[in-house]
Order: C-alpha cells, then structure tokens, then sequence
C-alpha cells in the first residue's frame, strides 16, 4: 500500500433506498430491526438526529446530492427517470381535471449532463471515481459514465433491483456467480464495491455506494425472514419479517465495505458518509402489513410529513470528526456537494452555485448558520397520508407546509407545526400563529423565487364539488410486492374440490381422504365459502398439512358486508416445510357474521397436503369440518424420502448463465467507450405458531 499523507481522502458515499427513521437502531425507536454494523459505523463519526433528503422520492434527492441543488431548481421533482420520455426542463400545466384544485407542473426525468457533478469534481481532482447499485436518474446518454463515473455496475437504469434481491436476477448483462445460486444482490454489490477498493487503494478513490436496499420488491434471503417470523410481536407496528431481513442484509453490506477498509489499512484516510434518499415506505403491503414503521414520526415515503422525509445520517473522517458524537443540527441531502468541498479543501467552478450549505461547522460540534432548509414536492402520489402539491420550510423547531391553491378561493391552505412539541405532527396550529405561517410563508416564497421553480397554478377547470377535503390523507395499501418475487404467475381459476376452490397460484385436487396442492410459487391459496352465515365472533380453524414447500402462511376470512377477502383480516402462521405432518390452529374474531375462509398455506412452490380441517367455535364445537371424498387414483401421495421442488424464490440455478464472481474488472475498458388487526397469539403444535 502506498503512503497516504500527502493524498487527499478517499470519500465512500452510501445511500440507502427508502431507509426510514426509525429503520436502524441509532434513535432507540426499533426492537426489531438489527443494525449492528451501522451502529458500529457511527462509533466512528457523527449521527445526525434531524437529517433530511431534499425530497420524499428518490430521483429529485439523487439529483440534489449530486448537484448541490434543490428539487425546485434542477426540476426533477418525481421518480419519473426510468420512463422513456426525455424531459430536461420541468413544463407548466395549464389546467387538471376537475377534482383538483392546483395543477400539477410535469418533472424533468433525465439529469442532465450540463449540471457540473460531484463525480466529475472528484474525477477533476485526480480521484478514481466508482457507482455502484441503484442509479434512477436517466440511462444512456444520462448514466453515471456520463456524469464523471469510471465504472458503473449493474448500469441499470431502473427504479429498482431488476426482479428481485435473491438471484437469479433480470438485470441485462450483470448475472449472479453460478457457484451461489440463491446470491443476494446487495451481498453482491458489496462484493463488486470491494473490488474497486482493491484496485484503487494504492491511489484515492470516490466510491458511490448507492444501495438498492431497501427497496421493493420485498424479498430476502429466505433463512432470514424465517428467524425473524419467529421474533414478530403482532403489537409492534415493525413486524414485516421479510423487511427485517432486508434491513439485515443492508446492514451485512455496510459491514463488508468497513471491513474493507480495515483489512487494507486505508479506514484513516477515508470519509464516510452514509444517508437515506428518503422516508421509510408506508404504502406496500407485505407480510399482511406494511413495510416498516416510522413511528414516531407521521407518514412515509411520498409525504410530505416527517416521516417521508426524515432518515438517519451519519458523517465520518478520522481525526477530525469525534468519534460517536451526535448533531441536532438540520441538515439535507443537497448539503453534502459543498461539504465535501470544504472538507477536502477544493474550490468549486467559478460560477457554480448550490442550495445547500457546507456542514463542517456542525461536524465541529458547532451551531451552523443557516436560517431554513425547504422541499418541494408539486405532486400528489396517492398514499397514505397523502397531500396536495406542497412546499414545506423547516426552520428551528418550527415547521410549515403549504399546500398550493388549497384554501378559499384559490388561496393558499397551511399546516405549522411545533416538531420539538409534536414530532408526530398531530397539531396543526396555523390558526393559533398566524404570524409564524406569515414569517415561514414569506421564506417559502423567497425560495422558490431564488429557485426559479416551476410552481403548481390555480386550476381553471377545478369543481369544488368534486374534492372531499376529509379524503386528504386517505388511501389504502398496495399489494403485496413480495408476492410477485417468488415468481409464480396466477392460473385460471380450477375446479372445486370438496367444496374448496384453488385460486392464485397452485392447482388443487383429493387424494386418500386429503387436499393435494400444486404450488408454482407466489399466491397460492384456496377458499370454502359457508353453507350459511354463521352470526358468532370467535373462530379457530384446525387443520393438519404436510409441505414440500417454503415460506409464510397466512389464514383470511370474509365477513358480512365487509368485502373481499383482505389482509387486515387475516393472521399468519409459521409453517414447518420438512414433508412431515404437522397439526395448525389459527384463531381469529369477527365483527360480523362469518362467510368464508381461506388458507394460503405457502409461499413458495412445492407440494402442500392439507386434512382434518375443522372450523371450531367458541364453546369447542365443531362448526364446519373438511370431508374429501377417497378416490386413491385421483393422486399419488408424496413419499416421506420424496426430494423437495426447487424454491422459485431463490431461484434454479439451472436457469443462469456462468459467469465470473465480479464484473468490476471488465469496466477498466468497457467505461471507455461510450455506452447507453390486532393478532391473537397461539401455540398449540410444533409447527403453528400462530399470528
């Protein structure tokens, strides 16, 4: 290794992909989450308790870190850049439909090569310069390679992983080592990351560590999800255990590069910073819930509230900063670009300018001298807690929302909190300080003056009776993502059998007195419908099931008037997929009388055999009770030494093609040419542990 006094530091930026607040366990607000390496990382440097990314969507903050710029100026305001419509300057509309008030500007979807990046300052200034994982800011002619980045690996230009975490993958050229046939990707970009450290620490390196975790789809490495389903408390609001380990995973890619950096001798002489591009996401349904919690903030990803804007942030250089300090300090993404100017002792271009502000004061343990940082988000994704086009100001404790064109007569509407008060932003209390929203409103209109934003406009064809204010804030889940990642596709409904219809994606027969079910992976699942409404509120269903299978299951039932079935009225239930048989108890109350029931019995593909199915009531009667009529030539049942189907979810290696354990190697001359309810816990069996 070659002296490293009289070079400047290596700089490693990690940025994690929706990483919320309360997603690792700096701020003591999760019991379930595991980030040891993270912790381990801000032993090492500074934790900021108030960090925010410059929007609550990924590709507007990108942009920001990489240019200094605010969303307002550099127009890319929507995750949009992964859409084949090349927009380089964000356009008005000039009216919307009817139900809403404001119009809605259209996003610049390409970072353009006029901007003067942070990678092509760092390539100026003689450092080796590296991208690795998510990008999402436009692919060729707008990929990292032609924002100052030597290598790019996957250079995929999409809004995620390409299928999925497990392999094998669908990204175009970047496949997963045949010798690891169930790899998971980000264990993979670390291993790629690793590799352009070795290569480059003989000089300094700018490594852009932009992880695709934690991302949808929600998938992981099957072994994980299955330790932390035994930890889920249904109480607990973080109970997604195929989020906990995507957390993990991250975690383990955060260790590997820190590990990296010890073993070759360069920790001391290398800057870390590790971010969030926005809040934890709030609005997917996995596992039967939501991905995380970001409690005790309100709201997620796509808000405007704290929680879709807020995330952990931690600043490292030995020697400098102290080691495990904390900040109060407000801080954004669009601040790093003059930070590390100032850390590194270079001069920006002549004519350069930024929206963000240098943070060394802060990392001194100082008070930094800025009066507000602000983020525009003019669009109106339908989520939960959902708002309007909107601008907010953070100044102090004190925060302001204003919600373009929402109040009478095409005025403005606002929200204010107090956040040392009311972190959770349940008090609004612009009519009580009607001077404060003047004061912070006054700052808003200022900014995007200096901005020359792009600014939603009263909406001519608005009919007020059309909007349901009350409905602001309102939406329900999207579907599971997880579902699709085990990779089987939905069949036509089948036949019944025994008065059990197959559905999603297995088939279903009877054999020797038992429900045979064929899983491809995915949504299998099979429903019986009452003979009648049964008017009672406390249910257990019994059944016994042999699996060949892998993954979760999870019991719904339908109720009078309540609609489909659905996933907040359903529990899972831990299964035991080794080809024995094993009796399941799952219990459950209603509100209204009951219609139907379902069993989902797995996730993955493989064999299921289901029997004695019994649907008892609260006093211990048997209220409904499996009879599958014997026809032994209907099937043949599953040998005991019968050898198990392979899991779709993590992949069949068959399907692959070889390839080496790292590409990093191949971008030394590839780079060079140009390119383009609340649960009730049961435990009555060794295999049914129940939600």
């Amino acid at each position: 290794m070659a002296e490293t006094a009289d070079r400047k530091p290596n700089v490693v930026f990690i940025l994690a992909d929706d990483l919320g607040w309360s997603d690792t366990t700096l701020f003591g607000t999760t019991q379930f989450y595991k980030t040891p390496n993270i912790e381990r990382l801000a032993q090492r440097g500074m934790t900021f308790t108030r960090a925010y990314s410059s929007s609550p969507l990924c590709s507007p903050t990108r942009a920001s870190v990489l240019t200094g710029l605010s969303p307002a100026r550099h127009g890319i305001t929507a995750p949009t850049c992964h859409l084949p419509k090349v927009i380089l300057k964000p356009t008005q509309a000039k009216s919307g439909p009817p139900n809403k008030f404001s119009t809605t500007p259209e996003s610049v979807s390409r970072l353009d090569t006029i901007y003067y990046t942070l990678a092509e300052m760092f390539k100026d200034n003689g450092y080796a310069t590296g991208h690795f994982g998510k990008w999402h800011l436009g692919p060729e002619p707008y990929s990292p390679l032609q924002h100052g980045f030597d290598v790019d690996v996957p250079h995929h230009p999409g809004p995620g992983p390409a299928g999925s975490y497990v392999a094998p993958w669908k990204f175009k050229d970047f496949d997963h080592d045949p010798d690891i046939p169930d790899e998971h990707l980000e264990d993979r970009m670390a291993k790629e990351a690793v590799a352009f450290m070795e290569e480059n620490q003989d000089r300094q390196f700018f490594l852009n560590y932009w992880m695709f975790s934690v991302h949808a789809p929600f998938d992981a490495k099957q072994e994980l999800i299955d330790e932390y389903r035994r930890e889920v408390d249904p109480k607990d609001p973080q109970r997604s255990p195929t989020y906990a380990a995507m957390i993990e995973s991250m975690d383990d890619a955060v260790g590997t590069l820190l590990d990296t950096l010890d073993r070759l001798k360069i920790a001391d002489n290398t800057i870390v910073i590790f971010a969030s591009d926005n809040g934890g996401n709030m609005y997917n349904e996995v596992d039967g819930t939501t991905p995380t919690s970001n409690a005790p903030l309100r709201g997620g990803k796509a808000t405007m509230y704290e929680g879709g804007v807020r995330g952990p942030a931690i600043v490292v250089q030995p020697g400098s900063i102290e080691a495990g300090s904390r900040s109060d300090e407000i801080i954004q993404s669009s601040d790093f670009y003059p930070t590390l100017l100032e850390m590194l002792s270079i001069e920006p271009q002549p004519d350069q300018e930024f929206d963000g502000v240098s943070i060394v004061p802060a990392l001194q343990g100082k008070s930094l001298d800025r009066e507000a940082i602000f983020t525009y988000f003019p669009h109106a994704p339908g989520v939960p807690d959902w708002l309007p086009p909107s601008v907010s100001v953070h100044a102090g404790d004190w925060k302001l929302i204003r919600i373009f064109h929402g109040g009478a007569n095409g005025a403005h509407r606002y929200k204010l909190f107090n956040l040392k008060e009311d972190i959770g932003e349940r008090n609004n209390l612009a009519g009580k300080h009607p001077d404060k929203v003047k004061q912070l409103d006054a700052m808003i209109k200022q900014h995007l003056l200096d901005t020359h934003a792009v600014r939603p406009l009263p909406n001519p064809k608005f009919d007020p009776s059309k909007y349901d204010i009350t409905k602001e804030g309102m939406a329900t889940l999207k579907g599971g993502a997880n579902k699709k990642a085990a990779g089987g596709k939905p069949k036509p409904p089948g036949k019944p059998v025994a008065g059990w219809q197959p559905g999603g994606t297995c088939t279903l027969s009877a054999s020797n007195g038992t429900l045979v079910v064929n899983s491809t992976g995915g949504d299998p699942y099979l429903s019986h419908r009452l003979p009648k409404p049964i008017d009672e509120t406390s249910f257990t269903l019994h059944f016994t099931m042999t699996s060949h299978s892998s993954g979760n299951g999870q019991v719904f039932w339908q109720e009078q008037g309540a609609g489909p079935f659905k996933a907040d009225r359903s529990h899972f239930f831990d299964v035991q997929h080794d080809g024995k048989s094993h009796e399941y108890a799952v219990s459950f109350t209603t509100k209204s009388p009951l219609l139907a029931i379902r069993i989902d019995p797995s996730r993955g593909q493989g064999r299921i055999e289901i029997s004695d199915i019994q649907l008892v009531g609260e006093d211990g009667s048997a209220l409904y009770q499996l009879k599958v009529p014997r026809m032994p030539n209907a099937s043949q049942p599953v040998s005991k030494n019968a050898k198990r189907q392979p899991n779709v979810a993590k992949g069949d290696e068959s399907t692959s093609a070889p390839m080496s354990a790292s590409i990093f190697s191949i971008w030394k001359t590839i780079s060079k040419r140009p390119t383009t309810c609340p649960t009730i816990r049961r435990d009555e069996s060794p295999g049914g542990k129940v939600f």
